[in-house]
């Protein structure tokens, strides 16, 4: 039986777990290698919602092909329901099954020239379904929102808002009744007025279904709305992790700190990091963080006595004390 939202906690055993995971992708032409994900633990429990925050090209994108099996690692590894990751052809295919990806645009996620129905249904033909496709089909877009489902069923996606079609491509991953939703920006694209909506149905997917979900986004806002817990990627790692209450309220990383500085609830003066995330090819020594890092230029890890440290010594290791963890020499210091 799947644990209530409320019933997980840090004991309970992961449903998918990364462990060292690296991805590393050749450079053209003689250029150095890129380390996209560069040695990363992360768990997500039965019946949880994890938020994978950080700006683009962090690698967080590249982490969620990785769990999904779009991507093999060059090192590390990915198990699932206690099961190490097979990437061959027959036993992926059934992990697919089970682990479903919702995309961040709609319109390019759904064929223009198919019906809403065979949208949906193209899942279950894929994967040789035996029972009441009608049935399937229409269970899935209630479940999504979309009733009465039949109503849905031959439209196409250009006769449908920003969020039916997103609702669309949710169906399309329910009809599989995957235990795990990984989702790359599921509301970027879509209104305000929208956004809410969908969220509220990924959390009633929770409760109702006993999903658990992987959530990538480059939005603290979002994490706040929708996660359990939330981990911040920067430069292919985890730099900070925990309980979204805790990490968002209390962030300890200099990095989660400027991410929330610029939410319009925020108190005080943003913080405005100079600077693009530095090449993944060509990673800084010390903190990857600590060129553009405002603890480092205000002196204040001078005056603790890390500046060094921060420019010099790899930190590899989250610290702390139970679930909430941190890479960052002036925050453990």
């Amino acid at each position: 039986m799947t644990p209530s939202p409320a019933a997980v906690t840090e004991t309970t055993a992961a449903l998918l777990s990364a462990k060292g995971v690296h991805v590393t992708f050749p450079g053209r032409h003689g250029a150095p290698t890129a380390r996209a994900v560069d040695g990363v633990d992360l768990d997500i429990r039965p019946g949880e919602i994890v938020a994978l925050v950080g700006e683009s090209g962090c690698g967080k994108t590249t982490l969620a092909r990785t769990l999904l099996g779009l991507v093999t690692p060059t090192a590390g590894s990915v198990t699932f329901d206690g099961r190490p990751l097979d990437y061959s052809g027959r036993s992926l295919k059934a992990y697919r099954k089970r682990v479903q990806l919702v995309l961040q645009d709609p319109s390019g996620s759904l064929n223009p020239r198919h019906t809403v129905y065979d949208a949906v249904a193209e899942g279950l033909r894929i994967h040789g379904y035996a029972g009441d496709e009608q049935a399937a089909v229409a269970e899935a877009l209630s479940r999504a929102g979309l009733r009465p489902p039949e109503r849905f069923f031959l439209r196409y996606p250009h006769e449908l808002s920003g969020g039916q079609r997103q609702r669309v491509v949710i169906a399309g991953a329910l009809v599989l009744e995957p235990e795990l939703l990984v989702a790359d920006e599921p509301v970027a694209s879509l209104d305000a007025s929208v956004r809410g909506e969908i969220l509220a149905l990924l959390l009633r997917l929770r409760t109702d279904l006993g999903l658990s979900a992987l959530v990538v986004t480059h939005d603290l806002g979002l994490a706040w709305n929708i996660a359990d817990r939330v981990a911040v990627m920067y430069l292919g790692r985890i730099v900070e992790t925990g309980p979204v209450e805790q990490v968002l309220t209390a962030p300890r990383h200099p990095y989660t700190q400027a991410l929330l500085s610029v939410l319009p609830e925020a108190p005080g003066a943003p913080v405005v990091l100079t600077g693009e995330p530095p090449d993944p090819s060509r990673i800084p020594s010390g903190c990857r963080f600590h060129a553009r890092c405002q603890i480092l230029a205000s002196g204040e890890a001078e005056r603790a006595g890390v500046a060094e440290a921060c420019k010099g010594q790899d930190l590899k290791i989250l610290h702390g004390s139970g679930e909430a963890q941190v890479a960052c020499h002036w925050s453990t210091r």
